[in-house]
């Protein structure tokens, strides 16, 4: 792999990854862009304890551009993009929209104690591009360029880590106009938070009663527990396990763990990350596939879904264990799984799909 880093005009890092050892990227920005200034705070909810982000200054981010004038194509033909190659393998640089970003010119400066706690939204987000592709999706890339993500997530989070201030990196994808993506190429993105986030809290939490019970890690003790009933494990290597969990918040949900236990994906060895590409494409091309009637798997749709990388925070990260979530907020074809009063309100998700027979329907669909 090579990795080659460079400053687009507003000095924002770009950074491209590439399989060939001699690939060369040296094109210049030649927009005149202004320096991007964040001005995000982050506020704790004293009723939750948990950590929101304020950053007003996104509202103006770019919203659904025509194809020929997406941010995310290489620059070609006399269009500059936020790319200046005229083509890439995958390509990853600062957010110029940044909910979180270091050199934050927001002061933060809440001052009413445990009730008014408040600070810079200093962190870092940064976009993902898969593919130079902007018909594709992460389903149609080759196990090795899907490999190469994975380097590139691996990557960053090894760098963001690192960072003064994070304490968790999370790298994820939305994909489909349902779920709110606003740039119809293929991409992801990764946020270095100044904080752990709630869900994650929560997890580590119950690992840790988990841990003082049983004197047991929860999630090898739940991988365990998935493998060996079987009845809702959609897919399995030598590696990896991807099966719907038992209280599925969502109607279509996979956990995909490696099968052993690791705090994040630097940790990975390399026969983890060669597997890792098979296993979840196919898993990506089954979810194109679920609502699809028998026979008619060839007029594969696209699914929307969301698909998030836990990883262990740099504090008190010691019993999470790396696994990644793909769900998708449709639960029958031309209908969507809102989150309304009682999941939005309370927090409490009523799913409308079995796990078990959301297992058997993913298994049904297998390649």
């Amino acid at each position: 792999m090579t990795k080659t880093t460079a400053k687009l005009a507003d000095r924002r890092e770009i950074i491209y990854f590439d399989q060939d050892d001699s690939a060369v990227r040296n094109s210049i920005d030649l927009r005149p862009l202004e320096p991007a200034t964040g001005l995000s705070t982050v506020r704790r909810d004293p009723a939750t304890g948990a950590w929101v982000t304020i950053a007003a200054h996104r509202q103006g981010r770019t919203y659904h551009p025509p194809a020929d004038e997406c941010p995310l194509c290489p620059s070609r033909d006399g269009r500059l993009s936020e790319i200046p190659d005229s083509d890439y393998q995958v390509a990853v640089f600062e957010n110029r929209f940044p909910s979180l970003a270091l050199d934050t010119a927001a002061p933060g400066t809440g001052s009413g104690g445990p009730l008014r706690a408040e600070r810079a939204g200093a962190g870092r987000c940064e976009v993902v591009c898969f593919t130079a592709d902007h018909d594709a999706s992460f389903a149609d890339l080759t196990p090795a360029r899907a490999r190469l993500v994975l380097d590139a997530w691996t990557d960053r989070t090894a760098e963001l880590s690192a960072l003064p201030g994070v304490e968790q990196v999370y790298c994820f994808e939305n994909r489909g106009a349902e779920i709110g993506v606003t740039l119809a190429h293929p991409h992801g993105q990764i946020y270095a938070f100044p904080f752990t986030t709630p869900r994650t809290v929560l997890m580590i939490g119950q690992a840790e009663r988990h841990r003082a019970e049983t004197g047991r890690n929860l999630f090898e003790d739940l991988l365990a527990a998935e493998r060996a009933d079987g009845v809702r494990v959609v897919l399995a290597g030598e590696h990896w396990t991807a099966f719907v969990p038992f209280a599925a918040r969502w109607p279509y949900e996979v956990h995909l763990h490696p099968h052993r236990r690791v705090p994040d994906l630097t940790a990975l060895n390399e026969a983890e990350r060669v597997e890792f590409p098979y296993i979840y494409l196919e898993l990506l091309r089954r979810f194109d596939r679920i609502f699809v009637e028998p026979g008619q798997l060839a007029q594969a749709v696209v699914t929307p879904y969301i698909s998030a990388w836990h990883q262990a925070p740099t504090v008190r990260g010691e019993e999470l264990a790396l696994h990644l979530e793909l769900f998708t907020v449709r639960r029958a074809p031309g209908k969507l799984k809102f989150l309304a009063g009682v999941e939005s309100g309370m927090d409490a998700f009523v799913n409308d799909v079995t796990p078990e027979a959301a297992a058997e329907r993913l298994r049904q669909v297998a390649s």
